[in-house]
């Protein structure tokens, strides 16, 4: 926790020249971006030692809440899940329950198996001798088809459908 703490920093100017100024409506896009941007400012970029890799990995953890919430806000023009939830919310305010099911969803999301064709692509990659920010930004391309994390996409185009249709969403009747 205290190395993440340390970690969540992102260089001088990055949220303004990286993401506010090239919004992407595809936060995949913008992740994958921001973190193939992060390898030019590691001047060990290359160096594949365990002890580098473990600390460019952390580096990544502690910053990609910043990444996808900057990115989701630069699209919107305007850690740990209570450091998401701090930076989602204009007046900054959260319930310990919202923090604590987020938190376990992430964990979920996080942790649903060795065999997921992001874990997969990091594997092949990895294997390959290339450097870590090449690896993950891959992985997180892996994670774009709808039929991966693409799908949570879809499920939010039916969710507005199912807003926009309904006018008594107490109504049982009327959902189903």
């Amino acid at each position: 926790n205290d190395i993440l703490a340390s970690s969540r920093t992102l260089p001088t100017n990055f949220t303004r020249d990286v993401i506010m100024k090239a919004p992407s409506s595809d936060i995949m896009n913008s992740l994958t971006r921001s973190v193939l941007t992060l390898a030019s400012y590691d001047k060990n970029c290359s160096d594949t030692s365990i002890e580098n890799v473990l600390r460019q990995c952390l580096g990544l953890i502690a910053v990609f809440p910043m990444l996808a919430v900057y990115g989701y806000h630069a699209y919107n023009h305007y850690s740990t899940a209570e450091n998401l939830l701090m930076m989602l919310r204009p007046d900054k305010q959260y319930t310990e329950l919202e923090a604590r099911v987020l938190d376990t969803a992430l964990v979920l999301h996080m942790e649903h198996g060795g065999g997921n064709n992001s874990t997969f692509t990091t594997r092949v990659l990895s294997s390959s001798g290339t450097d870590t920010y090449s690896a993950i930004s891959a992985a997180i391309g892996s994670l774009k088809g709808p039929r991966h994390g693409g799908a949570n996409i879809k499920v939010k185009h039916m969710m507005d459908e199912l807003l926009a249709n309904i006018k008594d969403l107490t109504d049982e009747e009327e959902i189903a």
